[in-house]
């Protein structure tokens, strides 16, 4: 594996956790649907020797972000660990749990991206599209707009889902999530 300094692309794969996708009172079994392709940008990212990074949605039971979900991803329920079709990749790369809807905010995340200076591509695939996945690449361009580090932030649409609920349209999130990113700056492909 290159040195954090050396990468030049970033696979960030967002929340594809139990409680999301196999069981909890936030998963929605459909997500599962972009799996695969998920798994086969993965191993091109580990033929080219480049960095793959998992995000995992993780709570403690005061977690604040209860009042606006449902309980999930509790720490120790199983929940917030990857599905298993994507355990297996998981000790090729680096692991971030979140205590909220962006990943941004673990001070460990933000150090590893300033360290890796050489870096011109992050590409974005996962779920939820409107709440992790657009709560990450917005902030991520902001930040490096911020900071003048011009590196592109890439969403794949067939590599990102979110859930269906009855007052949650899986097809209108999806649409709106996409082109809310697309105006901030986000390359969709």
């Amino acid at each position: 594996m290159k040195k954090k300094e050396e990468l030049k692309k970033l696979l960030i794969v967002v929340d594809m956790v139990n409680g999301f996708i196999k069981k909890g009172n936030m998963a929605d079994a459909y997500i599962n649907h972009i799996t695969n392709g998920i798994i086969s940008l993965i191993e091109e990212y580990n033929k080219k020797d480049e960095q793959v990074v998992f995000i995992k949605d993780t709570h403690y039971k005061d977690s604040l972000e209860f009042k606006k979900y449902p309980i999930h991803c509790l720490k120790g329920s199983g929940e917030e660990n990857l599905i298993p079709e994507l355990e297996i990749y998981e000790k090729f790369g680096l692991s971030y749990e979140k205590n909220s809807t962006c990943a941004m905010f673990n001070p460990k995340f933000i150090k590893d991206i300033n360290d890796m200076k050489m870096l011109k591509e992050i590409v974005i695939t996962g779920c939820c599209t409107d709440i992790c996945v657009l709560n990450l690449a917005i902030p991520l361009v902001n930040y490096f707009d911020q900071n003048n580090r011009d590196i592109d932030v890439v969403v794949y649409k067939d590599l990102v889902e979110t859930y269906d609920a009855p007052l949650h349209n899986r097809d209108e999130y999806n649409e709106m999530s996409l082109k809310l990113m697309k105006q901030s700056g986000i390359i969709i492909k």
